[in-house]
């Protein structure tokens, strides 16, 4: 049986490739979910992303008790939900923070992570590649 690790990204997400490609790239995530499965051909690699903070919870609520990983890449949902929080803390599941930017080196209000102490670790500024390593992390304890 597949090890599962399921990779949840939050709001502006899906404009990956589009979106400020300076900071954020040229690649859609859809395009390096594929990158990444073939990296990783030995875990089921599942995928959801939402702008919405209530749908970023009912799907952690639903996936964080079948014994797989979270990758979050929360967002803006980073610096300023509590109810995010509460959600990674209440699930069984470990969770790596993801973010593509260095944080610490962007506007101060994204210094602060309010889902960082309930999280496993924490990758930043490591680009599309942060996510790999999030696997990684996962997979090996």
């Amino acid at each position: 049986m597949k090890h599962a690790v399921h990779i949840v990204n939050g709001p502006n997400l899906n404009l990956l490739g589009q979106r400020e490609p300076d900071k954020y790239g040229h690649t859609s995530f859809e395009a390096y979910l594929e990158v990444l499965r073939k990296q990783f051909p030995e875990i089921e690699l599942t995928y959801f992303q939402s702008n919405v903070e209530g749908g970023l919870i009912d799907h952690l609520h639903s996936i964080g008790f079948d014994g797989g990983g979270v990758i979050l890449n929360a967002g803006g949902y980073t610096h300023t939900s509590v109810a995010l929080r509460d959600a990674v803390a209440s699930i069984d599941a470990p969770v790596v923070e993801v973010h593509i930017t260095n944080v610490h080196a962007r506007e101060e209000f994204r210094h602060v992570s309010l889902l960082s102490p309930v999280c496993q670790g924490v990758i930043c500024g490591l680009g599309l590649e942060g996510y790999a390593a999030a696997v990684r992390a996962l997979v090996s304890g």
